[in-house]
């Protein structure tokens, strides 16, 4: 099969190797569509160093089942299937309390996290284990299919970590392709305003077309009289999806009481201030939220079937798997969404 394996920073290389075969439990995909994630990118580029080489990248695969290992019940060969990254043993503590993402035995395909990391999606095939399959909808296309753990992610940082509740007045900041999903799935729960801070005009556009009520530019003026000019009582939720430790510093300023801001975007190990007793008396929650579980994958997947939210439309580029490197330029230019690869 052909695959792209990255030898080292900066250096993937499309080969030709052997599909995996299935063991017991296992199953083994044939890819039909693979989100390009910003990790993904940050690994390639060296930018993210916690990488193992050789890796085969690509985590957010949906696809057809193509051979299954003995033990197998749930899925059969010719299924159409979502893939969910994190594998888990479900015997820990963590599994069993469904916190699965926390697993101690925990591995990934293609992405990072735990340890153990297998062969990811970039490749016509992949193998994966029975309980991190879900069965397509068959009103789902391959595309929107592939986006079901960033948008469960999303799901689950703002609706079960953040308790959203319907009437929220909600503040994205950053809204990328995380963002977007995160802004979609607040739109779909009933926000009330809903504003967006970004210093990209291509993603405050995008953000406008796809619910957002306001979107702001954090570079002309300042972003927290923005927003109170449009929620003079401040907002309840502030949603960081950015990544820089700036977006964090700007949720902090623009909490009041009883507001709760929920860190999702930063990755970095880098460091902001708190003053205590405002922290304290302001009397807010702070949330984070990263990863995914079943349960979230589920409620992602019930989202798009019902139509409360089409993460294909923040798909700007597709590219065959044998166009990575074009893909990969693409992924460093900022007027560009979410990225497919076909493989």
């Amino acid at each position: 099969m052909l695959a792209a394996v990255l030898q080292d920073f900066n250096q993937l290389e499309l080969k030709d190797v052997e599909i995996p075969v299935p063991k017991t439990g296992e199953v083994v995909v044939r890819i039909k569509s693979c989100g390009f994630c910003a990790t993904d990118y940050k690994a390639i580029k060296g930018i993210r160093r916690n990488v193992s080489f050789p890796l085969i990248p690509g985590h957010e695969p949906a696809g057809i089942v193509h051979s299954i290992g003995p033990g197998v019940r749930h899925v059969k060969v010719g299924d159409e299937v979502i893939c969910q990254p994190s594998g888990f043993c479900g015997a820990c503590s963590y599994c069993k309390a469904g916190d699965t993402h926390y697993c101690e035995y925990a591995f990934t395909t293609g992405g990072d996290g735990p340890e153990e990391v297998w062969a990811g999606a970039f490749a016509e095939y992949m193998k994966t284990v029975e309980s991190c399959l879900f069965h397509k909808p068959k009103s789902i296309s391959f595309d929107a299919a592939a986006l079901t753990e960033p948008l469960s992610g999303a799901w689950k940082g703002l609706i079960k970590h953040s308790e959203m509740e319907v009437g929220d007045d909600v503040v994205i900041i950053g809204v990328g392709g995380i963002g977007l999903l995160c802004m979609m799935v607040a739109r779909a729960a009933g926000a009330g305003k809903l504003i967006a801070i970004d210093p990209s005009s291509y993603a405050r556009n995008n953000s406008l077309q796809l619910g957002a009520t306001h979107a702001i530019d954090p570079l002309r003026g300042d972003p927290v009289s923005a927003v109170y000019d449009i929620i003079p009582k401040g907002p309840d939720i502030v949603v960081e999806s950015a990544g820089p430790i700036d977006a964090v510093k700007l949720m902090t300023k623009l909490r009041r009481r009883g507001t709760k801001w929920n860190i999702f975007g930063i990755t970095t190990d880098e460091t902001f201030e708190l003053e205590g007793g405002l922290t304290h008396f302001l009397e807010g929650r702070m949330d984070a939220s990263f990863g995914t579980n079943p349960s979230a994958m589920q409620k992602s997947i019930r989202l798009m079937e019902n139509r409360l939210v089409n993460p294909e439309s923040i798909i700007s580029h597709r590219f065959k798997l044998e166009d990575i490197h074009e893909a990969i330029e693409v992924m460093g230019h900022s007027e560009r969404n979410k990225v497919m690869i076909h493989p």
